[in-house]
């Protein structure tokens, strides 16, 4: 099922609503990857399902299982990638009610280091240029580690 003003369930048919906010990076088993556009944390990524559902109650444990061996394998390439001291996870969702996982990479003594990240500061936004290479990076690791 598509919800058809959802940015994630449209991504092939209008990029535009998911440009807006991420650059989309490689396509996973159940899910696919987008660069968080808004980097005030370097390497910050979403994870989201393929299929328009809103909770982890709305799959079956094997498709949870298997999205979150999706996010396992994104968070092992960030760390490759990055080597971030550590990976926040966030689910949200009050309004884009889309299975979606936030990857927010923290480095300590750096920005909202031992602190919850916000959603979209507006600190350090990039263009798609910008975001192409941290997206081949990223990309070229999960790959490797898919092998």
């Amino acid at each position: 099922m598509k919800d058809c003003n959802c940015a994630y369930c449209m991504k092939d048919e209008n990029p535009s609503l998911y440009e807006k906010f991420g650059y989309f990076c490689v396509e996973l088993p159940t899910s696919n990857v987008y660069i968080f556009k808004e980097q005030s944390h370097p390497g910050r990524t979403i994870v989201a399902y393929k299929d328009h559902v809103s909770e982890m109650v709305d799959i079956t444990d094997e498709e949870r299982n298997a999205f979150f061996a999706d996010v396992n394998l994104v968070a092992k390439a960030m760390h490759k990638v990055w080597n971030p001291e550590k990976i926040n996870y966030g689910m949200y969702g009050d309004t884009g009610k889309h299975l979606h996982v936030h990857l927010c990479p923290k480095y300590k003594d750096q920005y909202e280091w031992g602190g919850v990240f916000l959603m979209n500061p507006h600190l350090h936004d990039l263009t798609d240029e910008e975001c192409k290479p941290l997206a081949e990076k990223l990309k070229a690791a999960i790959l490797e580690l898919s092998k």
